[in-house]
């Protein structure tokens, strides 16, 4: 049997915190959200 997943609601999207390594969140219907490492600002 298949494992199912929850599709991703706005909150779960919008909650989405950057780490130091890049990684997704799926939905279960084979679509992904990549979540990228934050990168550094430049200086002002």
């Amino acid at each position: 049997m298949s494992r199912t997943t929850a599709p991703l609601s706005d909150a779960a999207c919008r909650s989405a915190k950057p780490t130091d390594r890049a990684y997704n969140l799926f939905d279960g219907d084979g679509l992904y959200l990549p979540v990228q490492p934050m990168a550094a600002k430049a200086g002002a």
